[in-house]
């Protein structure tokens, strides 16, 4: 079974920066596109940014110049970099992959199972 971890959450005042990892792991699985979305409470889940394991990269207009996505290839790893926080970019940030499962061949998707953000102002 494949697993998305999340990690690098929490509290921060406006202005402040914060870095969100997500690590895949399991047995025999190949990674192709990974992402972050976002859900503000009362909100419908939003896409932040993606990356394709080439390295191109598309983001939200709304944290475009604030917020970089980055990958590690070779740790299965995608990173989220938010600089110039915003209290609206509170919300729980899910990581989300797509590939292929090795094992059967089979199409996948998984998710993360979330970590929050904060900002204060």
């Amino acid at each position: 079974q494949v697993q998305l971890v999340e990690s690098g959450g929490g509290l921060v005042q406006a202005g402040g920066s914060l870095r969100l990892s997500c690590a895949a792991s399991g047995r025999r699985f190949r990674i192709n596109n990974m992402a972050w979305y976002r859900q503000a409470p009362g909100k419908l889940r939003e896409l932040v940014a993606a990356i394709t394991s080439a390295g191109s990269t598309n983001s939200a207009d709304s944290v475009k110049d604030r917020f970089t996505i980055s990958r590690d290839n070779a740790k299965n790893t995608v990173y989220l970099q938010m600089n110039s926080l915003k209290p609206e970019d509170t919300a729980v940030y899910y990581c989300n992959a797509d590939g292929l499962d090795t094992t059967n061949y089979r199409p996948l998707e998984i998710w993360g199972q979330g970590t929050l953000v904060t900002v204060s102002s």
